[in-house]
């Protein structure tokens, strides 16, 4: 079973990846797997006034990273872009990639350098005992925070080993 190290202060366990989610289509399609088909097993959960999802967004940061290169492919410049959707991630790119006038001011072209991009999401889940946590899925780790039931961390780290396997 997969090995989440526990960290000191709040209970909270992280997953380092031995690769790293390879786009951001594999990475959005675990996400959404969590959210459609609840994996985890989350139930879902009344507060007054109120009916909460099993698994809910909370956060989502997706950074795009760029490189200008002059006429010889020397790297003259650099940046990166931060966007909240994964809609806005794509269309960024493309934004950049198009932006005459960026690309005017850093004299060269850009390259958009998909490897160095960075993804993180954060989900707040109901475990069916009652208690919520969060998960967080970045391009290299998982990790499970704000429990008190090992046996969240657990199920987590059984889910992880399925995932991984059925991703290859």
């Amino acid at each position: 079973m997969r090995q989440f190290t526990p960290k000191a202060g709040t209970k909270s366990a992280t997953c380092t990846l031995d690769r790293p989610f390879p786009d951001i289509g594999s990475f959005n399609a675990v996400v959404q797997d969590l959210i459609v088909r609840n994996p985890l097993g989350c139930t879902s959960y009344r507060t007054p006034g109120k009916h909460h999802p099993p698994v809910v967004k909370v956060r989502e940061r997706y950074t795009a990273k760029f490189v200008y290169e002059d006429g010889d492919r020397k790297q003259i410049g650099s940046s990166s872009e931060v966007y909240n959707s994964v809609e806005g991630y794509e269309d960024g790119i493309h934004a950049v990639m198009a932006n005459v006038a960026n690309i005017a001011a850093h004299r060269g072209r850009a390259r958009h350098v998909p490897e160095a991009d960075r993804y993180t999401v954060i989900l707040k889940c109901h475990d069916e005992s009652g208690e919520l946590f969060f998960l967080s899925l970045a391009r290299d780790r998982i990790t499970v925070a704000s429990y008190t039931d090992d046996a969240i961390r657990k199920n987590v780290a059984r889910w992880t080993d399925r995932m991984l396997a059925a991703t290859g």
